[in-house]
């Protein structure tokens, strides 16, 4: 066992399972954790392969072993639940804040030995492992609640979470790129119901990263100015767009967004990653980041299906390049209606919308909180 003080007065208890994971708890009130994982030790998965597309040049992670995971399991044999009786969980506490643990079928997973990404030749491209990490991050011990239903307080001690993982995981030398994301409903794929996120850490710069860098790298050599700032100068600047505002972030649906339902919150001072944030802006994070899910959920009175996802620099390149905002997209469009990547989203990779973001933006600034 270990442990650790964070910021906002919040500790992390490191704790080993059964077969050998690392569990971490985040607490803020002190809290003493020693309960021990009673499982019998399972076997781990072994690691995946890393295959390129050589016609645009993206690592596909060929993760066979995650085909039997388990599938929405009901309430009372939910993995995610602390143990309480006969259900012996992946939390071995009978109660928890904020709990990270190594997820028992990752995608990505620590390489044995030396690693390295193999070289770039065309179909001739070696095969790679699937070198990262993928952890697990559960909001609270409340299976029924979701991120919205969060206290400040509860939502300042994930942030705190976030931040410690980023800063421990870029640390690790393979690790190249951390995303922390949230996926909620079953809309978006969601296999375990109870209140989570996880994170990738890749062992290569995602495409959508890659490209964003690689804008972003051109937009200075241009102007001299970071491209993402001159996003939300335009933003406040324009204002219609704008659903939220407190005094460090700001939120807003994006100028291009690709879904109905888009927000994007961004720190006024703009910083490379969660790890950077100052203890003012993380303060000012959870009122604010719960806002805006509350009203997207109000929208049109029912749980909104999204994806909330942490984009930040790469871990040891474009840190002068890329700002850190948090992502919300929601595929629902209207009561009943989903938007479908179709013909020409997924094939070309070219959106079409069914809303200005104008009026999504005026839709969510009208929800009465």
């Amino acid at each position: 066992m270990s442990s650790k003080q964070l910021g906002a007065k919040v500790s992390r208890t490191d704790l080993t399972m059964s077969d050998g994971r690392t569990i971490r708890y985040y607490d803020s009130a002190g809290q003493s954790r020693s309960a021990k994982d009673s499982r019998p030790v399972e076997e781990q998965p072994g690691i995946g392969e890393l295959r390129l597309d050589p016609l645009v040049n993206e690592w596909v992670v060929m993760a066979a072993h995650r085909q039997g995971r388990v599938f929405l399991p009901p309430k009372e044999l939910c993995p995610l639940c602390p143990t309480t009786g006969d259900l012996l969980t992946e939390i071995p506490d009978s109660n928890y804040e904020v709990v990270v643990f190594d997820n028992k079928n990752p995608s990505l997973r620590s390489p044995v030995g030396d690693w390295a990404l193999p070289d770039l030749i065309g179909p001739g491209t070696d095969t790679g492992s699937a070198a990262g990490k993928c952890e697990v991050v559960c909001f609270t011990d409340n299976h029924g609640g979701s991120f919205k239903d969060l206290s400040e307080r509860q939502v300042r001690t994930l942030l705190e979470a976030w931040r410690d993982r980023t800063e421990e995981l870029s640390k690790v030398s393979y690790i190249r790129h951390i995303a922390p994301f949230e996926n909620r409903g079953e809309e978006v794929g969601v296999t375990l119901a109870h209140p989570h996120s996880q994170i990738y850490a890749y062992s290569y710069i995602p495409p959508r990263v890659e490209k964003m860098l690689s804008v972003a790298k051109k937009y200075k050599e241009s102007s001299g100015k970071v491209l993402f700032d001159d996003v939300v100068a335009r933003e406040i600047r324009d204002q219609e767009r704008i659903i939220a505002k407190n005094e460090h972030w700001v939120a807003f649906v994006p100028y291009a967004a690709r879904y109905s339902f888009e927000i994007h919150v961004a720190p006024l001072s703009p910083v490379a990653d969660l790890a950077e944030l100052s203890e003012a802006q993380s303060d000012a994070f959870p009122s604010i980041a719960l806002e805006v899910t509350k009203r997207l959920d109000g929208v049109f009175n029912i749980p909104m299906a999204y994806i909330a996802t942490w984009h930040q620099a790469p871990v040891r390149e474009g840190r002068d390049l890329l700002r850190l905002h948090w992502q919300i997209t929601s595929v629902r469009r209207a009561p009943g209606k989903l938007k479908y990547l179709a013909g020409s989203e997924s094939t070309m990779g070219a959106f079409i919308m069914d809303l200005k973001p104008e009026q999504s933006a005026k839709q969510m600034r009208e929800v009465q909180l």
